[in-house]
């Protein structure tokens, strides 16, 4: 009995490996395809994507070191450093989409943007699924936190693609640094999650 738990233990760490993994290497190719189509396209919110994209990469480099040896210590750090992304996310984006609200900066139409946003928001929701089923099933509130982290990937690529649409369809500029902005809150309402567990006794 024991020996099939820590098997079925064992089966479930490496499936939360290999999610991160998935996310890691998705995130490393779109850093670079919506960094390029955020220049082109001068949008504050695929710019902002981009700098999630960094995040969720780093969150995930902090769940596979914290899969590696579990224990107490380990995870507040993890979940602080998860925390700290967020409030990072959460004043680039508040900053820039100020920005450019303020001086009326109008982005170009991105197809290429566009398209890869909408493949990211179903990917990022297939991935923040599988991290939570993980998460709880190993009671691991660390996997679950990144879970949230790529949760929040997706709704930020579903908005943005909505900001996109709305440029390119109707001309509505102001609803890329929109886009932008709506994230801020979620950010905001999981970085105090993250640090206050980070924070709070065993």
């Amino acid at each position: 009995m024991v020996d099939w738990c820590v098997a079925s233990r064992d089966r479930l760490v490496t499936r939360g490996r290999r999610l991160e993994y998935a996310t890691l290497v998705w995130n490393v190719v779109g850093t670079v395809v919506v960094a390029v189509a955020a220049w082109r396209a001068r949008s504050v919110a695929l710019a902002g994507f981009g700098v999630d994209s960094l995040i969720e990469i780093g969150a995930s480099l902090v769940v596979v070191w914290e899969l590696r040896a579990v224990y107490e210590e380990r995870r507040r750090r993890a979940q602080r450093l998860i925390g700290v992304g967020f409030v990072a996310l959460a004043l680039y984006l508040a900053l820039l989409a100020s920005w450019a609200l303020a001086h009326h900066l109008r982005p170009h139409p991105s197809p290429l943007g566009l398209a890869w946003t909408a493949a990211t928001a179903a990917t990022m929701l297939a991935l923040a699924r599988g991290k939570d089923r993980t998460g709880h099933a190993l009671d691991n509130p660390v996997l679950r936190a990144e879970g949230r982290v790529t949760l929040m990937d997706a709704l930020l690529a579903a908005t943005v693609v909505v900001g996109l649409g709305a440029n390119a369809l109707a001309g509505w500029w102001w609803a890329d640094p929109v886009s932008g902005l709506v994230i801020v809150l979620y950010a905001v309402r999981e970085a105090r999650a993250s640090l206050r567990t980070s924070i709070s006794p065993a």
